[in-house]
């Protein structure tokens, strides 16, 4: 991430000690420290670890409510669909680090405001690419599309390969699906 301001700052390294040692186990303190600053110019910018997590969830998601504010104006067709899940994988992969920190977290991402938000928008995106009579295998089809994306991001970060190549790969799946259930699933 490597970003400049210092809340920037604060948020990448409280985001990489969240992913070294889980969120519950660390501390402002060892923010601070780590960023080499006092505890009290921590404080000036977030009061708690979960004021950080809400930030880094608000920054790092802002293209996702940018997707779903322009895919609603959109007309309801195959292209526009496809363009949803074009953006969506962009949007994906700048916030990875995020979105890596949120799968290995999940009891604790469920507890915190986040996880909700977090929900009502994914739920909101399904709405984007399925039709609203849609039968349910399409509306599946539709759903999956997006938890492939999100579950191929973590899944497939071991496996060898170009990581540009392994999201091309899972983006041609969420179309597959896509397209499938624009299709009726023909």
């Amino acid at each position: 991430m490597a970003r400049g301001n210092t809340r920037q700052r604060i948020q990448d390294v409280a985001l990489e000690l969240f992913g070294e040692q889980g969120y519950e186990k660390t501390s402002l303190r060892e923010i601070a420290e780590r960023l080499d600053v006092t505890k009290a110019a921590l404080y000036y910018h977030f009061k708690t670890k979960e004021d950080i997590l809400v930030s880094l969830f608000e920054d790092l998601t802002r293209p996702m409510d940018e997707l779903l504010e322009w895919g609603r104006t959109q007309p309801q067709t195959l292209e526009s669909k496809i363009e949803v899940l074009r953006r969506y994988s962009d949007a994906l992969t700048g916030a990875a680090p995020l979105f890596r920190f949120m799968q290995e977290n999940q009891a604790t991402v469920r507890e915190l405001s986040i996880g909700e938000n977090f929900k009502d928008r994914v739920l909101a995106m399904v709405e984007l690419l399925k039709d609203p009579d849609a039968p349910l295998t399409d509306q599946i089809r539709c759903f999956t599309a997006l938890f492939s994306m999100h579950v191929g991001m973590h899944a497939l970060k071991d496996l060898e390969g170009d990581p540009e190549e392994k999201r091309k790969a899972i983006l041609e799946v969420a179309i597959d699906l896509v397209t499938q259930a624009h299709a009726g699933g023909r």
